[in-house]
């Protein structure tokens, strides 16, 4: 794994960004192609972009189902296009590791860009981790960009403020709301906005006390047992004095297999070497309460009841999301209840 950490260059308007189809091909089916026409609006609308999707992304279900390669071949063409700006995927899944054997590190690494998404993209991400590269855990096309009723400010000042402006000692601010996100994605529902529920509990400190540093790398936690001992799972030095960031899927693992999870994480020595952890808000709030001992038992199991760590932050997969930028370097105030990013994320 390289050890230079490369920044990608920010986004301006005017700039070609690509879909791209890595994990579920469902963008392609002829009842979500609605979605793909509303996200390529937004993306145009609201943040002045020339949207393309690669050549395989609106195939289907099926078609990426049976060739991993292709989509693969999608992603190292859109890095390798000079003209493509940054990536975005349509949506997560449960077989992104599939396209492992077919993805150059070298291509990661030479073509630096911006690359957006969240769940199985997990994968991906921490494939760039290994290239040495900054991407972006953050929204998705389907589930994000073309959101029914409205794209969600929290997400769209997330973008501009991160991905064009490039801001500096930026702060993660607590959404005060969430969505279930239940609404079918279904073309009748277009109009139809989630509900937003009051969150009044902001970040909620689990355990630890003052602040702490370091670069950020984590996922979607119960993908990562399907990267162990692959060339996609980062070498320990990535994980050491590092800012751990976490969240569960939309298939809600129950606190039980939370537990072995994070007991595998620890197996590895990961938790004894992070400085803190930051842990996304779970999908549909969801074993909200019922998670929170699991956490607090397990890194007692690993002698790290010392270990800053933030609960109910605005990443994964309960909406509306933000952002968070691996190998950024990162403050957790587990006293003042903040989390703030220290760098620039983009040049």
């Amino acid at each position: 794994m390289s050890k230079t950490i490369i920044k990608p260059k920010r986004l301006q308007r005017g700039d070609k960004v690509a879909i791209v189809s890595l994990s579920s091909g469902m963008l392609g089916e002829k009842r979500y192609l609605h979605k793909y026409e509303l996200g390529k609006s937004r993306l145009e609308e609201i943040f002045g972009l020339e949207v393309i999707s690669m050549p395989n992304t609106l195939k289907g279900i099926q078609y990426l189902y049976d060739h991993p390669e292709k989509r693969a071949e999608d992603w190292m063409l859109a890095c390798e296009d000079d003209s493509i700006k940054a990536i975005i995927t349509s949506i997560g899944g449960d077989d992104g590791i599939r396209l492992l054997p077919y993805v150059d590190f070298n291509v990661l690494h030479r073509n630096p860009k911006i690359f957006l998404g969240y769940s199985d993209t997990t994968a991906h991400h921490l494939m760039i981790r290994c290239a040495g590269v900054v991407s972006f855990y953050g929204p998705a096309l389907m589930s994000d960009f073309a959101a029914y009723g409205s794209m969600s400010n929290y997400t769209i000042r997330a973008i501009h403020e991160l991905l064009f402006e490039g801001k500096t000692e930026w702060i993660i601010e607590k959404c005060p709301y969430w969505e279930k996100g239940d609404i079918s994605w279904n073309r009748k529902n277009l109009d139809k906005q989630e509900e937003h529920i009051p969150d009044t509990n902001g970040y909620e400190v689990l355990q630890g006390e003052g602040k702490v540093r370091g670069r950020l790398i984590g996922g979607c936690i119960d993908a990562f047992p399907m990267y162990y001992g692959s060339k996609a799972w980062p070498e320990p030095e990535a994980w050491e004095d590092s800012i751990l960031f976490l969240e569960t899927s939309m298939d809600c693992p129950s606190p039980a297999y939370l537990s072995y999870y994070l007991r595998g994480l620890g197996a590895q020595g990961i938790l004894e070497t992070v400085r803190g952890i930051i842990i996304g808000k779970p999908c549909r709030n969801r074993y909200y309460e019922e998670y929170k001992p699991i956490y607090s038992k397990i890194l007692r199991e690993f002698g790290r009841e010392d270990m800053p760590i933030l609960y109910n932050v605005n990443f994964g997969h309960c909406p509306p999301i933000g952002i968070i930028p691996y190998g950024i370097m990162c403050e957790i105030d587990a006293t003042a209840r903040t989390i703030k990013l220290c760098e620039n994320c983009v040049l």
